[in-house]
């Protein structure tokens, strides 16, 4: 078969993805004079981070004045079962008050107090309010601005994008393969350095909060196939609160500034059941009790006609419903018809962020492969066991401005960047060898993925699941190798949906079997056979493919040590959470 076109298009810093940790990693790259591109799988301004409602995190003080970054170091690290990477934690929250500082200086429109100071609003398991936000539409907010910035500083994005491989040569990273969406024109994107910010991989499961196309783990594949390793796959955080109906929009999330706002839970025999839970923070814990709790009220008969729970908020009022909540007010009405000022809303737990992801240095987001950088939720490092709701967005504006910086510094030193031909051909040979006739459907591959997670590696886990869920996997391998791809004057849908299932086959498999070797119950990782802590689990589990000959396969899991706390903050972690709380946290 004749090999498709290939054109190059050289830069010093290539962006994989248009998300707030892609185009803060290119502001801050261009900033630094290299000449930066960003590819986007979707329009510029469509990217994922659109989905992120409630907040940003940063422990500024403006309302509640006791606050600092030593508590919310300490929240985050003990919210995320001492599995986070201290470091990484530490980063954040010292640099959350200038991230936020900057995105208000170049025009985001956070919520202020009559006063004029940044308002902050609850967040579950936050010791204060710390979480600034834009009535629950905070992550559009955050990349329409970020967007605006890009543009002031003439950054290149090119739309419909899919990166099918990155290009590496003795174990260094010069770039990446990709196809054009529409017409399927090919570009080898050869750069300097690289930044790869391209999510996480929680559609893979049956109720997600994510979109169709998107965060099917992809982006920690490309690093995985690039050398990367990979860590805290099996932590999954579902969130409490997602839609249970219509089927269409099954899982679609309900953001967690319902309950930061005010809003209780009650299942169908009217009891407010967080009391059982939790009974100190109640509808405020952590996302990880909160959806335990909301599963447990549901598969043991307590739940609605949809299988969910209730959560209402109609105590609040239509007006501040609508001045705090716009966004859920019309979604609902959209989908169900319903007012939420009026009735509660039915909701169930949903397949939401990635906890785990590619191995990163805390300092620069370098990988283990030279001139690759990573940021967003497609890393590893901050969140450990469980995620708190609003520390996803401050890690990409925190981390994908120092892994920008790093990218633009490590380009700047490069004088001659080897771009072997014979790794362009293969990589386009790779695309040419998947578009063919095949008997099998993408679509319906990655149902049954989304199936067998969400049955055998869902809310809550076990041996002889996570056992079945392998062996059912093993046989997707067959289906992969007969997938139907057929470009057509419709665009080439199908061959990123052929690779989205090949990633999605891979990760599935790689959460398992970390799943499997974490025998303990900890944060979002819930296992029915082994209900409590081993404290020899205080360990991050990783693994890597390797190419045996018969093409990438994963290598057994691996544990590594967790970086100890210093010294200096352990007495803030070890301080009693509900100290002085004097009911604040509870409506």
């Amino acid at each position: 078969m004749e090999r498709t076109a290939v054109r190059t298009h050289p830069v010093d810093v290539l962006v994989i993805g248009s998300g707030a940790a892609g185009l803060r990693a290119a502001i801050e790259a261009s900033e630094a004079g290299g000449q930066v591109l960003v590819l986007s799988k979707r329009s510029r301004l469509d990217a994922h981070t659109v989905l992120a409602s409630g907040g940003i995190n940063a422990a500024i003080g403006s309302v509640d004045p006791e606050d600092c970054w030593e508590q919310h170091f300490a929240d985050t690290v003990r919210e995320g079962y001492f599995l986070g990477d201290p470091r990484v934690v530490e980063v954040v929250v010292r640099e959350a008050g200038r991230a936020v500082a900057e995105l208000v200086e170049w025009g985001c429109p956070l919520a202020r107090t009559p006063d004029g100071a940044l308002d902050q609003r609850f967040f579950g398991a936050h010791r204060w309010r710390r979480t600034c936000y834009a009535g629950d539409w905070t992550g559009r907010a955050i990349l329409t601005t970020l967007g605006a910035r890009a543009r002031q500083l003439d950054i290149t994005v090119v739309e419909n994008q899919y990166v099918s491989r990155l290009l590496t040569n003795d174990g260094a990273c010069f770039g990446a393969l990709a196809f054009d969406l529409h017409d399927g024109s090919r570009t080898a994107f050869l750069a300097d350095a690289v930044v790869l910010a391209g999510g996480g991989h929680t559609r893979l499961w049956r109720r997600s909060s994510s979109r169709r196309d998107e965060n099917f783990g992809d982006g920690i594949f490309l690093g995985l196939r690039a050398g990367c390793r990979a860590k805290d796959l099996e932590l999954v955080q579902f969130h409490p609160t997602g839609m249970v109906a219509p089927e269409e929009a099954a899982g679609t999330l309900v953001t967690e500034a319902v309950r930061g706002e005010g809003g209780h839970l009650y299942n169908s025999q009217g009891e407010r059941f967080m009391a059982r839970y939790d009974s100190a923070r109640m509808e405020l814990s952590t996302r990880d009790r909160v959806a335990l709790a909301n599963y447990t009220e549901i598969v043991e008969g307590r739940g609605g006609p949809h299988g969910g729970v209730f959560l209402d908020i109609s105590h609040r009022g239509k007006g501040f419903i609508l001045e705090r909540l716009p966004r859920m007010y019309r979604q609902f009405i959209e989908h169900q018809l319903l007012d939420i000022s009026t009735t509660p809303m039915e909701v169930a737990p949903t397949a939401h962020y990635t906890m785990g992801g590619l191995v990163v240095d805390p300092e620069t987001h370098a990988t283990d492969v030279v001139g690759l950088f990573a940021a967003g939720e497609c890393t590893a490092g901050l969140h450990g066991a469980n995620r708190l709701g609003g520390n996803s967005l401050t890690e990409t504006v925190v981390y994908g401005r120092r892994a920008g910086a790093a990218a633009a510094a490590l380009a700047a030193t490069v004088d001659v960047s080897l771009h072997p031909r014979r790794v362009i051909a293969a990589a386009a040979d790779e695309l040419d060898g998947l578009v063919r006739d095949g008997t099998e459907l993408a679509r319906a591959g990655q149902r049954r993925v989304r199936d067998l997670l969400w049955e055998h590696c869902g809310v809550v886990r076990s041996d002889a699941g996570l056992a079945a869920g392998l062996e059912a996997l093993a046989g997707l391998h067959d289906v992969l190798a007969d997938v139907d791809v057929r470009p057509s004057a419709e665009g080439w849908g199908d061959l990123a949906q052929a690779l989205d299932l090949r990633a999605g086959v891979v990760l599935a498999e790689a959460t398992m079997l970390a799943a499997r070797a974490r025998i303990e119950s900890r944060g979002g990782h819930n296992r029915s056979d082994f209900p409590g802590f081993d404290p020899a689990l205080l360990v991050n589990l990783s693994i890597r493919l390797s190419d045996g000959g018969d093409g990438p396969s994963l290598e057994p899991v691996q544990a590594e040590p967790v970086p100890p706390v210093p010294a200096e903050l352990m007495p803030w972690v070890e301080r009693p959470w509900d100290a002085d709380l004097g009911g604040r946290l509870v409506e």
